[in-house]
C-alpha cells in the first residue's frame, strides 16, 4: 500500500534530541502516510525509540520539529493512534480481560473488543502468567481496540517465535490495507521486506531512506569461499573491513575484492572470492562503519 498523495499522519523535520552532551537523534526527517508501512531500522542505540517518543509527544525536540495529524503532538492526537511500546504497556498483575477493560475505559470506547481464540481462552488469566507471544497479541488487540488511524509499533515482534511473528505481520498488513498508517521499528532485516518504505538510522542519524532496492542500489558484496571461515572472518575484521557472516559464508559489503584478497594474504589465507549483490543488512553494516555518514 502507499499514501496516495494524502497528507502525512506523522512527520518529523530535522528532529533532534539531546541529553546533555549526547545527541540521541540528530536532524532526522520522515513521514508516514495513510495505508503505508514505514520501517524504521537500526541497531540498538541508533535513536529509534527516542524519535518515536518525540512523535508521541513524550519528549520535546531540542531542534527541528514533529507533527502528528498535521499539528503538534498532544493528548488529543494520541487518541487517534495505537501504540505498542517495547515493554508492551500491559499490566502484568491484571487479567487479560481487565487489561482490555482498562483500555476501553481510557479511550472511552464502550464497544466490546473481540479477542482471538487463544486470548479468549486466557481471558481470566493474569497477563504475567501467559507467554510472550500471547502478550504481544494482546498488546496489538489493545492498540487496535479504538480503531486508530495510525499505528506506532516499537520492536513489536522481538522475542517471539517465527509463527507468532508472521501472525503479527498479518495483522499489520491488514491494518495498512484498511488505510491505517504504520510506523514500525525492527532489528530483523527480513522484516524490512514487509515494509513499503524504510528509514535507516545509525548513531542517531538518518543514513538512508527509500525502498530496500533504493537503499541497496548497486552496492555489491564480496563472498569469501574458504573452509577456515572463522580465521578468515577474524583476519578481515582485524583489517577494519565491514565483514559479516551468512551462516558460515564470510561476506563484505561495499568493499573492493582486491582489498579482501590482500587482507587474506597478509593473514596467510588462501580463498576464492566472488562479487555478488549486497543484502540490506550488509549495506547497513557498511553505512555504520562509515560512522553514520549518509
Amino acid at each position: 500500500m502507499n499514501g496516495d498523495g494524502r497528507p502525512p499522519l506523522a512527520e518529523a523535520h530535522d528532529a533532534t534530541r539531546r541529553f546533555g552532551d549526547l545527541t540521541a537523534v540528530d536532524r532526522v526527517s520522515l513521514s508516514v502516510r495513510p495505508g503505508e508501512i514505514l520501517g524504521l531500522l537500526g541497531a540498538n542505540g541508533a535513536g529509534k525509540t527516542t524519535l518515536i517518543r518525540m512523535l508521541l509527544g513524550l519528549l520535546v525536540p531540542t531542534g527541528g520539529g514533529v507533527r502528528m495529524f498535521g499539528r503538534a503532538p498532544s493528548t488529543a492526537t494520541r487518541t487517534r493512534l495505537g501504540y505498542v511500546p517495547q515493554g508492551l504497556g500491559l499490566w502484568e498483575g491484571l487479567t487479560v480481560h481487565e487489561n482490555l477493560a482498562f483500555a476501553a475505559s481510557a479511550y472511552r470506547d464502550g464497544a466490546g473488543i473481540p479477542l482471538p481464540d487463544a486470548l479468549e481462552r486466557a481471558r481470566h488469566r493474569l497477563v504475567g502468567d501467559i507467554g510472550l507471544g500471547l502478550q504481544r497479541r494482546l498488546a496489538f488487540t489493545v492498540a487496535l481496540a479504538h480503531r486508530p488511524d495510525l499505528l506506532i509499533l516499537d520492536e513489536p515482534t522481538s522475542g517471539v517465535d517465527p509463527l507468532s511473528r508472521a501472525r503479527l505481520w498479518d495483522t499489520i498488513h491488514e491494518q495498512a490495507e484498511s488505510g491505517v498508517g504504520v510506523l514500525v521499528t525492527t532489528h530483523y532485516m527480513q522484516e524490512a521486506q514487509q515494509c513499503d518504505q524504510l528509514v535507516l538510522m545509525s548513531r542517531g542519524r538518518r543514513v538512508a531512506a527509500g525502498t530496500e532496492a533504493d537503499i541497496v542500489g548497486g552496492t555489491t558484496a564480496v563472498e569469501v569461499d574458504t573452509d577456515d571461515w572463522a580465521r578468515a572472518f577474524a583476519a578481515l575484521d582485524a583489517a577494519g573491513l565491514p565483514v559479516t557472516l551468512a551462516g558460515t559464508r564470510v561476506r563484505l559489503a561495499d568493499t573492493a575484492p582486491e582489498r579482501v584478497r590482500q587482507a587474506l594474504a597478509k593473514a596467510g589465507l588462501t580463498a576464492r572470492t566472488e562479487e555478488v549483490r549486497a543484502t540490506l543488512e550488509e549495506k547497513m553494516t557498511a553505512l555504520d562503519r562509515e560512522g553514520g555518514a549518509g
